[in-house]
């Protein structure tokens, strides 16, 4: 069985964060040829599934870069990858000797997910919560809040290029963590950086989806940095024109842009859709 994974944003989504029609039609088409899709995304279930509600991903989704993969059929998660209190610690104290922002995003009983804050300091830190409240569906507490034990699944910030990239070497060195950053749509001169444990990526979860499906073949599609692990396994990766350089060139080919359902005319192209 050939599967076919997608990565979300700047990828499967348009500039608007949606599935455009277009995008719907062919997914349609996969789905009436037999042809296996998921996701694998740095976003949450709670900020992905309004957007996949009407597109039947009936197969296992991979959520938080790796660090967690949803079950639809069994309405669970399949837990791993962590961050463990020491290594909160560290990215903690990381972000604040920046003076930047850290936004800790939790899986608790019963499927909640909460993001966890200390006070926002500026306008962009205002928005990026804003974001996380209203259009991703998260309940923002006092970072004061945190409960002794709970699942932290990553931590993100936004801020400054000189503070971001600063808190990256900062965490760089500990072998248990890694760290995405980019560009942020705010602008060129905000970056933001999202923190997780080294073991999660989304190339080991689609291995394991591999293993668990009975996958021989897999198809990727991605844009940023978080997509290059699942990139080095599968048998054909490609980037959007949008993609960052070295996505590009670690993929078998370049297609469309994004925002012009450049994945969608590809599909269609690929397997006679």
């Amino acid at each position: 069985m050939d599967l076919i994974v997608f990565d979300l944003d700047g990828t499967l989504l348009n500039k608007r964060s949606q599935v455009s029609e277009h995008t719907s039609e062919t997914l349609q088409r996969l789905r009436e040829r037999g042809i296996a899709y998921t996701v694998a995304t740095g976003r949450t279930l709670h900020a992905a599934r309004d957007l996949l509600a009407d597109h039947c991903f009936e197969l296992p989704h991979i959520y938080k870069n790796g660090v967690v993969i949803w079950r639809p059929q069994d309405d669970k998660y399949s837990h791993s990858n962590l961050l463990s209190n020491d290594e909160i610690r560290h990215v903690l104290e990381a972000f604040m000797s920046q003076g930047v922002t850290p936004f800790v995003f939790t899986v608790e009983p019963g499927q909640h997910h909460a993001v966890y804050h200390p006070p926002l300091r500026n306008a962009a830190e205002h928005r990026l919560a804003k974001i996380f409240s209203q259009e991703r569906g998260l309940q923002l507490l006092p970072l004061g809040q945190l409960p002794a034990e709970v699942d932290i699944t990553n931590i993100s910030a936004l801020g400054q290029r000189e503070s971001i990239e600063a808190v990256e070497l900062l965490v760089m060195n500990d072998e248990h963590l890694v760290a995405y950053a980019g560009v942020a749509i705010e602008g060129d001169e905000l970056h933001w950086v999202d923190i997780h444990h080294s073991a999660a990526s989304k190339g080991g979860a689609v291995e394991q989806l591999k293993i668990d499906l009975g996958v021989s073949r897999v198809i990727c599609f991605g844009d940023s940095d978080n997509d290059l692990s699942m990139f080095a396994l599968a048998d054909e990766s490609y980037a959007p024109s949008n993609a960052r350089e070295d996505v590009k060139a670690a993929a078998t080919a370049v297609i469309g842009h994004h925002d012009e359902d450049g994945i969608s005319h590809f599909l269609r192209e690929r397997f006679a859709l």
